[in-house]
């Protein structure tokens, strides 16, 4: 049986991006569909299933950031942002608005197929078992390691692939601390204070999904001076 291509979705005002992108991804085994702006991307995402979506920040009409905070809204799929702005803080917008990760202008095309990879590959695979799953109790929430799923009674609770990420590397220290370096590094991500702020948005979103207080975590807790430690029940 033939794996099908993963299918990205690229949002760029600029038509020799896109089709610079579109032809470089293409090369490299994915398939592609790209989009203008953010109202032509809405009406795309409304009839098509996308495995991750490529998008510039800085757009006319309505910016990158609006549109990734919309996908959140009833999608997990992957955003790899892509802004002209190098300073840190509009990058940790970005991830708090939803992004799984970023990429300044100007960059490298190898770079984007790596980072786009990177992203794919943290993505939960949902596979039917026969095994008993392995599941961890977080209060009212329950989280199968073997899947990936995180459930809330009978509803299931949407983790980006960012979030799928680090609820395995919690899972399998569960009870212990991680430090943020060590995440940075698991996540694939290039070592650095900025990135080590980037995990700490990402902590702050998943949190708000686990917890009754996000402000006073009970079961993704803060470790003094050794990182963040999964206490399930």
């Amino acid at each position: 049986m033939t794996e099908v291509a993963p299918h990205l979705l690229i949002v760029d005002d600029d038509e020799r991006i896109r089709e610079l992108l579109k032809k470089f991804l293409m090369r490299n085994g994915f398939l592609v569909t790209s989009a203008r702006d953010a109202a032509h991307a809405r009406r795309i995402l409304s009839g098509l299933d996308f495995d991750l979506i490529v998008l510039d920040v800085m757009m006319p009409g309505e910016d990158g950031m609006s549109l990734t905070r919309a996908i959140r809204e009833t999608s997990i799929t992957p955003v790899l942002l892509l802004t002209a702005r190098g300073d840190t803080e509009d990058r940790i917008r970005g991830l708090e608005a939803g992004a799984d990760d970023y990429l300044a202008k100007p960059f490298e095309p190898k770079e984007l197929l790596l980072r786009i990879n990177a992203i794919l590959r943290r993505m939960p695979e949902l596979t039917e078992t026969e095994a008993a799953p392995k599941v961890l109790q977080l209060g009212s929430i329950r989280y199968d390691i073997e899947r990936g799923e995180m459930w809330q009674g009978d509803e299931i609770i949407r983790l980006t692939a960012t979030e799928s990420q680090l609820m395995k590397i919690f899972s399998a220290n569960a009870g212990q601390p991680v430090s943020r370096a060590k995440l940075v590094e698991d996540l694939g991500r290039d070592r650095g204070q900025a990135q080590e702020r980037a995990v700490d948005v990402q902590i702050t979103r998943l949190r708000r999904k686990i917890e009754a207080d996000s402000k006073q975590p009970r079961y993704l807790q803060t470790v003094r001076g050794a990182g963040y430690m999964l206490a399930p029940d």
